[in-house]
């Protein structure tokens, strides 16, 4: 029986991705062979300057949107906003660490046959996502993204190869694209059955468990069918 896809849409400077993001490992974890994560990226903040300084003219700018993402941050377990983030550091865009997560997904050997969490690019990301908000680092800095290269065993110069031929950027277009193909509305966003599930936002990991439960026994029951 093939395994149930979820595709999953995020912007890597998304707070509710982070939250996100231990619920999405725990479903790999939980369903293992029999799902199939797919992961690609949205553009939320394409210009952080532009953006937060618009949306937020009228609440503090980034000292306000800084204080929403650490409230946020409160009404979950586990999850540390360091004082600095968006206060202090302000990374531009997501376009660079997510060029940099495709350019990781390139040097992946046999990606698909590896479990979801041990993937390099999901590795970088979580490391991305815990440098930006628990450590307050500019993940938009390629000096940064080096220590992640560094972190996950990869050498940076190969990283920047495929930044440098395009093969990178192709990759991170693709997943823009998608994002208009498949309707996706923000981050994060989980898609199932085939695109006629949508989840967007903070979703539990109970709720997600629950449909993939679902969808799994009626895949069971439609395979019986045909018996």
């Amino acid at each position: 029986m093939p395994p149930l896809k979820l595709v999953h849409f995020s912007d890597i400077l998304c707070v509710w991705a982070y939250v996100g993001q231990a619920p999405l490992l725990r479903l790999a974890e939980r369903f293992g062979d029999h799902l199939d994560i797919d992961v690609h990226y949205c553009s939320v903040f394409p210009d952080t300057q532009t953006k937060i300084t618009q949306l937020w003219r009228d609440k503090g700018s980034f000292e306000g949107y800084a204080r929403h993402v650490r409230d946020v941050a409160k009404g979950f377990d586990g999850i540390e906003i360091h004082e600095d983030v968006w206060s202090k550091t302000r990374p531009f865009s997501s376009a660079s660490p997510q060029l940099f997560i495709k350019a990781v997904e390139l040097l992946e050997e046999n990606g698909d046959m590896v479990p979801f969490q041990s993937r390099l690019s999901v590795k970088a990301a979580k490391i991305l996502r815990s440098s930006f908000f628990a450590d307050g680092q500019d993940i938009s800095d390629w000096a940064i993204q080096r220590d992640v290269s560094e972190q996950i065993g990869v050498a940076f110069e190969d990283v920047c190869k495929r930044i440098e031929t395009g093969e990178a950027m192709a990759r991170l277009a693709f997943d823009y694209e998608q994002v208009q193909t498949m309707g996706v509305k923000g981050s994060p966003t989980y898609i199932l059955n085939n695109g006629r599930q949508i989840l967007f936002g903070n979703i539990s990991y109970g709720i997600l468990e629950a449909n993939l439960t679902e969808l799994l026994k009626e895949q069971d029951e439609l395979n019986a069918s045909f018996c």
